[in-house]
């Protein structure tokens, strides 16, 4: 089977690693390529352009929000699909999952391009900001089809077990868009466009690559291009248990949005330094997703093979690595951040709040990890409504009514960033009671 993994028998905690690698170095290298973004642009082209490009990425994540958080359905049906080792099942799944991402794709597209000064001003976004803001945007979102479609079959690699491929293709994309923005920004100052190509470019050849790869395979998800449509039992499926992963990602990316123009109330320099400090975030935030998509995948492959005893076993060994890591990590930034900064920016003053920003988030990671890997251990069993109703509360609907409460009353800058711990806290909570009480794991049902 190529190199793809199946978690339905041997070691848990060797299988969970072993999957779980690929993805966090995956998503550090495409941390790493966006980083890359920010320090070039705070470096050759100023804090404005760093400010523009930071104004820009909630808007982005909440338009793609829910195109990927719909891949979430996709990928527990190929895991369960590829874990019963239903032939006909995965390769109906597999090409309905892509003809969903090129229609998602487009639609992103043509939202970002049009709408982008729209979204921006409605942000509050300085006026100083808003004219590379708006360009970096729509060129962004020109290449916005091939970034979901990667991410989709990504999700299809991952769903049987084949993180690593996906990987191979993302360091690829990470070494084309350093080079690309080295030679748009630096040699050419092409200034926020320039960047906004690069990765425009680095996303069509990973989205390339891994196409070639599918199409390649001779694993029970091969792609064939004339094969790709819309099977409607099949995408009925997806949409089922993926929507509502998709309006979760949505909302909270809806907070973020919300959150971004409370910051930007407070002028350029919070603007970038919360825009550095996000870019550094990632490297924690990223691999505490990647332990929740391990454990989506490993939950889906065992329901699908009927094991639900591995199930319960899963979550505590996910859950375990996921607070090991972000407790190592959060520690490592509260002692460096300062210096980390010093990378993406040299204005003093900048440094100062990013600093500032980071002692509300680095002692708080580990609670984080354990909503997010409940949570992905949850949705692997396709029961995605729980989850979604938990984390849209507690990261979407608390943090909208503290930002409203506190912030107009107080008119101090640390209310925007205390609402992040407080958040994470209440939503831990949740998901482990839900997880304590319910019968979500099938066994358990029957």
């Amino acid at each position: 089977m190529e190199k793809s993994t199946s978690m339905t028998e041997g070691s848990i905690w060797r299988q969970l690693i072993r999957f779980a690698v690929p993805l966090i170095l995956g998503n550090l290298f495409q941390q790493l390529y966006n980083t890359v973004d920010s320090i070039i642009v705070g470096n050759y082209i100023g804090k404005h352009a760093l400010a523009a490009v930071g104004a820009c990425g909630a808007l982005i994540d909440l338009l793609l929000a829910f195109c990927i958080g719909a891949s979430v359905g996709a990928g527990v049906v190929i895991a369960q699909q590829y874990g019963a080792k239903d032939e006909r099942g995965v390769e109906k799944a597999v090409h309905t999952t892509v003809a969903i991402a090129i229609i998602f794709g487009l639609i992103m597209m043509a939202i970002g391009i049009s709408a982008a000064p729209i979204f921006l001003n409605w942000m509050g976004t300085p006026k100083e900001v808003l004219p590379q803001a708006v360009l970096y945007m729509r060129i962004f979102f020109g290449g916005m089809l091939f970034s979901v479609v990667y991410n989709y079959a990504a999700g299809i690699l991952n769903a049987v077990g084949n993180s690593a491929k996906a990987l191979q293709y993302l360091m690829i994309a990470a070494g084309s868009n350093i080079v690309l923005d080295w030679i748009f920004v630096v040699v050419f100052h092409m200034g926020v466009e320039g960047v906004a190509l690069a990765t425009d470019i680095a996303q069509f050849i990973s989205c390339v690559c891994i196409l070639q790869y599918l199409m390649k395979s001779k694993d029970l998800y091969r792609l064939k291009l004339r094969s790709i449509r819309l099977d409607k039992i099949m995408a009925a499926r997806i949409i089922r248990i993926g929507i509502p992963a998709g309006i979760q990602n949505m909302v909270i990316s809806f907070s973020n949005v919300v959150i971004q123009a409370n910051v930007n109330r407070f002028g350029a320099d919070l603007m970038a330094a919360f825009a550095a400090y996000i870019k550094i975030d990632g490297f924690n935030i990223l691999p505490v997703l990647s332990f929740g998509m391990a454990a989506t995948t490993f939950a889906g492959q065992n329901v699908g093979a009927k094991r639900y005893d591995r199930v319960k076993k899963g979550v505590l060994v996910s859950v375990s690595m996921g607070v090991i890591y972000s407790l190592c990590s959060g520690t490592l930034l509260f002692l460096f951040g300062g210096n980390i900064l010093h990378i993406f920016v040299d204005d003093p003053h900048v440094v100062e709040l990013g600093v500032y920003i980071l002692r509300f988030f680095c002692p708080f990671y580990f609670i984080l990890a354990i909503m997010q890997i409940l949570a992905g251990s949850i949705r692997g069993t396709g029961k995605t409504l729980p989850p979604m109703f938990i984390i849209i509360f507690s990261l979407c609907i608390y943090r909208i009514i503290w930002l409203n409460v506190t912030v107009p009353r107080f008119g101090e800058m640390k209310w925007i960033f205390m609402a992040y711990p407080i958040s994470w806290i209440i939503g831990a909570s949740l998901m482990a009671l839900y997880a304590w009480k319910a019968k979500w794991i099938p066994e358990e049902i029957e």
